[in-house]
């Protein structure tokens, strides 16, 4: 197990580094290879703002 440097990586070791790379490559390729309707950005912008003026509501986590 090789430690990494909090200056060099977020990651604690090289096989942190090498799962969250294969577990972040395999969610691309499903996401590419997905026959799921696409959305536009507009909409998705949109929704994603929605959803934060929802959370910005709600007030602060820690009360």
């Amino acid at each position: 197990m090789t430690k990494l440097s909090p200056i060099e990586s977020e990651f604690e070791t090289t096989e942190n580094a090498e799962a969250y790379d294969k577990w972040f490559r395999a969610k691309v390729q499903k996401a590419l290879d997905s026959k799921e309707p696409l959305i536009p950005h507009d909409e998705a912008m949109a929704e994603i703002k929605r959803r934060m003026e929802l959370r910005r509501a709600r007030g602060p986590l820690d009360g």
